[in-house]
């Protein structure tokens, strides 16, 4: 009797009373890249060098963590991205979560759906700080701003069902030397 009552209590708790239907859980956070794993793809480094700058980045995985360092340099330019090609679904989920240090400085989490405008890619990206600490950071989707080689741009709304990569972006108008660490990111309600 006493298993009946709490199966009634746990459905009545789960139930949405409108409707009498099981209210829907948020999904659980999917991880995108834990960089422990065998399988890990591989990111590459671009530098603002593709249009006269002087800047230069690294990448590394090891010992379960991504490294992306280098020297970034204003003057012609004065970014830094590290990226990974991967087909991925996140229309489920509203933010991308990353465990990070970095120091100090402003990053850039950018989520690219292919989307192009006169044939050029727009860039999705948001900010997020680093600290000498390890720290979780949360970038809502929402909150990507368009631009095309940095200029904003109106463009249509992500397309979340049909990501092709992600990237960390560095262009934070500091010269000088950048570390971040990345521990895993991961897709989250």
């Amino acid at each position: 009797m006493r298993v009946l009552f709490v199966a009634l209590l746990l459905a009545a708790c789960a139930s949405d009373p409108a409707s009498g239907a099981p209210e829907a859980l948020p999904p659980a956070p999917m991880t995108l890249f834990d960089f422990d794993a065998p399988d890990a793809p591989t990111w590459t480094v671009e530098d603002d060098t593709v249009m006269g700058g002087h800047s230069n980045g690294r990448v590394e995985v090891s010992g379960g963590t991504l490294r992306f360092t280098g020297t970034l340099v204003t003057r012609d330019g004065g970014f830094s991205q590290t990226r990974a090609q991967r087909r991925l679904d996140l229309s489920e989920y509203s933010a991308v979560e990353l465990r990070v240090r970095g120091g100090g400085r402003t990053f850039q989490v950018e989520v690219h759906d292919g989307a192009q405008i006169d044939g050029k890619d727009v860039a999705r990206r948001g900010d997020f700080p680093t600290t000498e600490d390890w720290q979780t950071v949360r970038v809502p989707f929402s909150s990507l701003g368009a631009t095309v080689h940095g200029e904003p741009v109106e463009a249509e709304p992500l397309a979340l069902d049909a990501v092709e990569s992600v990237a960390l972006y560095i262009a934070d108008g500091q010269d000088g030397p950048f570390e971040l660490e990345v521990d895993w990111i991961r897709a989250a309600e």
